[in-house]
């Protein structure tokens, strides 16, 4: 048994190739019935996502004719000839396919480092395999040791600690001048991408009330159903100031729409209430002035962009511990794997030994006439003592071995010395 990781992503493939290969549930569904079809795969999962795609299997002999299988089944999700695919693919066999699973599951091989999604996503993908059944022994104990390590990488490190985009950053900045969130009110003038991102974060956030302005009053109505809130005409978003405590804003006007001059009074109206402006716009929608107000703080592009910039570099300074810990985890499942070799010549030892012991205590306790039960249960405990004692060795070595990373050559030779194995030319144990 091998396994096999094979697939294409951001690093390796540019968009036009990958939006090819964004499968729907029922496309990963459709794939893993195709891998079922191809001689000597015996498990497999699909992860799609719309930065890679990656099919990882467990092969009969780990040979070329699965990989040209898997190779195949690519081109064919993406209507492309496997010669065009193949600049764009990589592959990683046994322990390669194992650590490259491992980074993926903790976000070390995500566009954004440390990025949340992907652990969930890789869930989903060998949830759908599972109940497909099209995942076994190995699979499930990689899977679950991935999910394991991604954890502590998760926990351990401060990997996903950092806001890493602006619209993240924008939200995390006004969590620690505001405080908790939760009972706040957020006016989001301009209803474009990196507002629909800020409002997303801030959704998650729990904040209270949304309003949405736009000078396309329809998007602003579009946009505010999508996050439950309010839809306000353009015209009229400046006498909802007083009673907004954050206000992102993102437009193509070409001069500030907030000054200093009106935020006085606003001021005023709130009691000195701190308000947080998040101006994501180019050029700037927000007088920069206001900053210069007591209890008023503006952040421009530039700011966060450069709060971005400091945490990537931290989040870079916490790779090396997540590498740590994922090395930890390929040892941890190799060795595991590994004892998969030495466990049936264990119990083929045990049950030759055990069968050996009955049937010369059936003999022997068949020319015993007189023996009492007690004497039949002392011979039981004695024999069984003496196997144990017998089979400690070999067991030991052959375990001792395992871990050294010999555990088939050693195998081999139990196999050989014991005669386990029915084809084996030599003449079988006698039982007599």
């Amino acid at each position: 048994m091998e396994i096999i990781l094979i697939g294409l992503s951001h690093k390796t493939a540019p968009v036009e190739i990958r939006e090819r290969f964004c499968l729907t549930r029922d496309g990963v569904g459709e794939s893993l019935d195709r891998m079922r079809g191809i001689s000597g795969i015996r498990e497999g999962v699909v992860l799609s996502t719309c930065n890679r795609l990656e099919i990882l299997a467990v092969t009969q002999e780990g040979g070329e004719s699965e990989e040209a299988g898997l190779r195949a089944l690519l081109a064919e999700m993406g209507q492309m000839g496997t010669e065009e695919l193949a600049p764009h693919l990589y592959v990683h066999k046994g322990e390669g396919a194992i650590e490259h699973l491992f980074r993926v599951a903790s976000s070390l091989d995500s566009m954004v480092l440390g990025e949340p999604q992907i652990l969930g996503q890789l869930k989903e993908a060998y949830g759908q395999a599972a109940g497909c059944k099209f995942t076994g022994l190995i699979l499930n104990k990689l899977l679950h040791r991935s999910f394991f390590v991604a954890k502590r990488v998760r926990t351990e490190t401060r990997i996903a600690n950092q806001a890493v985009s602006v619209s993240f950053a924008a939200v995390e900045l006004a969590k620690k001048i505001l405080g908790e969130l939760e009972e706040k009110r957020v006016l989001i003038v301009g209803a474009g991408e990196m507002s629909e991102l800020a409002a997303q974060h801030l959704i998650s956030q729990g904040v209270k009330e949304i309003l949405v302005t736009n000078r396309t009053f329809s998007r602003a109505a579009e946009l505010a159903k999508e996050f439950n809130g309010k839809a306000i005409p353009f015209e009229e978003f400046h006498r909802q100031l007083p009673n907004m405590d954050i206000i992102l804003s993102s437009t193509g006007s070409s001069q500030y729409i907030i000054r200093r001059e009106e935020l006085t009074s606003v001021i005023r109206m709130r009691k000195n209430r701190p308000m947080f402006f998040i101006d994501i716009a180019v050029p700037r929608d927000i007088d920069p002035k206001i900053n210069e107000m007591d209890n008023v703080y503006v952040y421009d592009i530039d700011d966060l962009e450069g709060i971005v910039e400091v945490n990537k570099g931290e989040r870079k300074k916490e790779v090396t511990k997540a590498q740590g810990i994922i090395a930890e985890g390929v040892k941890s499942f190799n060795q595991w794997q590994r004892g998969l070799e030495v466990v049936p010549t264990i119990l083929a030892l045990r049950e030759q030994a055990e069968d050996v012991r009955r049937r010369e205590l059936t003999k022997t306790l068949s020319l015993m006439k007189n023996s009492s039960e007690e004497d039949r249960r002392l011979l039981e405990v004695l024999t069984t003592s003496v196997v144990n004692k017998i089979l400690h060795g070999p067991i030991s070595m052959l375990k001792h071995q395992e871990e050294r990373g010999h555990g088939k050559l050693y195998t081999d030779m139990i196999r050989k010395i014991f005669r386990l194995d029915p084809e084996d030319e030599e003449e079988p144990l006698s039982h007599e």
